[in-house]
């Protein structure tokens, strides 16, 4: 487990696309999280968006709502 001043050596980047795939929501979610304040930490490659796997799974624990997608039609189904 991480503590607040440790750091991923190696963190684990995905497409929009490959994203909402994990989350089991929809592209404009991400693309909509990305546009808010919503913590998602990112980078662009050659003009495509690129999430960090730890924020989305942060930010998909956030809401109730996108917690349970997560868990109905994303990665929690397989954990």
């Amino acid at each position: 487990m991480l503590t607040d001043n440790q750091e991923i050596n190696f963190p684990l980047w995905f497409s929009v696309s490959s994203s909402a795939k994990l989350g089991g929501i929809g592209t404009k979610t991400i693309r909509r999280a990305l546009k808010s304040e919503s913590g998602l930490r990112y980078k662009i490659v050659k003009d495509r968006y690129q999430i960090e796997l730890g924020s989305l799974l942060e930010f998909l624990n956030k809401s109730t709502r996108l917690k349970n997608k997560l868990k109905k039609g994303g990665l929690g189904q397989y954990l």
